[in-house]
């Protein structure tokens, strides 16, 4: 939604938000921190620190915000075709992602809500995610662009980690490198997608990191836990209830 609101926009939006969106369905999926379960939380849900519950939310809101709002002057040509509106600082930019790669060691191990060992253990599955979702965008935006973008790299590590949050406690480090890895690929895909074929102006990628890579990170739950996970002949229960779970911050 950025350069299309007012600061006051902002300030309504996260009013309605704070009030009605995340506490509601926070309480479906962990409604077993405060007072009793939630329904999604008693079907057996998996979403350790949030790849549903905080970013598939926000991207979905992004991506009704930035429906209503339309896309910025000059983002679309006459023939429909997209123009790039560039950053003005690219370093920035990575300064910025650094600094959420740092802040995501207090969120995601930070989610344990214990100090024990489990701890050092989500950091390493963390970091491996982000690593490779890293070198997946930029390898993924090099084949289709014909060249690597670096702003397309940084939205890689963002993916990852977006995408390694719901299953960070349950997950190999060999599975946190091939979740890390499709989500980075993923976030690429998602973007032209997006910027191609639904003409949304989406100028940070936010639907594409938070709402689709959360929901792979939710679904990935359901593939690569090491107790209930397809691949870890788990069935494909886990995976439904996992599905159901993205679905259902989607359609709310």
């Amino acid at each position: 939604m950025a350069e299309r609101t007012k600061f006051i926009s902002y300030l309504a939006y996260s009013v309605c938000i704070t009030l009605l969106i995340y506490p509601i369905f926070g309480s479906w999926a962990w409604g077993g921190l405060l007072d009793g379960g939630g329904w999604l939380e008693n079907l057996g849900f998996l979403d350790f620190a949030g790849s549903t519950v905080v970013h598939s939310v926000g991207g979905w809101l992004a991506l009704a915000g930035a429906v209503i709002l339309g896309p910025r002057i000059g983002k679309y040509g006459r023939d429909g075709r997209p123009k790039a509106i560039l950053g003005h600082n690219i370093p920035l930019a990575a300064l910025g992602v650094f600094i959420l790669w740092f802040g995501w060691f207090g969120f995601n191990p930070g989610s344990t809500t214990a100090g024990d060992g489990s701890i050092g253990y989500i950091a390493v599955t963390t970091n491996l995610a982000a690593a490779a979702g890293a070198v997946a965008a930029m390898i993924t935006s090099w084949i289709l662009l014909k060249k690597p973008d670096g702003s397309m790299a940084l939205n890689g590590a963002l993916a990852g980690l977006v995408s390694i949050t719901a299953p960070c406690d349950g997950v190999t480090p060999t599975g946190a490198i091939l979740i890390g890895l499709i989500g980075g690929v993923l976030v690429v895909l998602s973007v032209l997608f997006i910027d191609h074929i639904l003409k949304v102006d989406d100028p940070v990628g936010a639907v594409s990191v938070h709402g689709v890579c959360g929901a792979w990170g939710t679904l990935s739950a359901g593939l690569f836990n090491m107790e209930t996970g397809l691949f870890y002949g788990g069935g494909i229960g886990q995976l439904a209830i996992q599905a159901l779970g993205a679905a259902a911050a989607l359609v709310y």
